[in-house]
């Protein structure tokens, strides 16, 4: 692989994973999107960083199940649905916004926990 292409991957890496960390604060910013694509650059970056990735006591084992088994674990759903819900329905319930607006943020809602619930939770 070409070396900027490989600082690239890294750049990104970073990026995602940063996004991912505030992620665990900021419940409307999701975490484990942003983790997955972290492995994904580091994997392409860095085998260094990929294993230090893989070996994070927070991060490790999400990837590990995604990468092996394509699940998520059942307490990362309940816990994803249930902010989902309240950080999109405060805002849609009370907020200021446009009909068209909150019709949007409510099918970005239902997409995100159909496709949460749709992934096994267990091998």
């Amino acid at each position: 692989m070409k070396p900027l292409a490989q600082y690239l991957y890294i750049t990104v890496g970073w990026l995602f994973l940063g996004l991912g960390f505030i992620g665990i604060f900021l419940p409307l910013l999701p975490t484990t999107p942003f983790v997955l694509l972290a492995a994904f650059c580091f994997s392409r970056g860095s085998t260094t960083l990929h294993h230090w990735l893989l070996e994070q006591k927070t991060f490790g084992p999400m990837i590990r199940d995604w990468n092996q088994y394509g699940i998520i674990r059942l307490r990362v759903k309940w816990t994803s649905a249930i902010l989902i819900v309240l950080m999109i329905g405060y805002p849609v319930l009370f907020g200021p916004l446009s009909r068209p607006f909150k019709i949007g943020l409510v099918m970005v809602g239902i997409g995100v926990i159909s496709f949460i619930w749709s992934r096994p939770s267990q091998v």
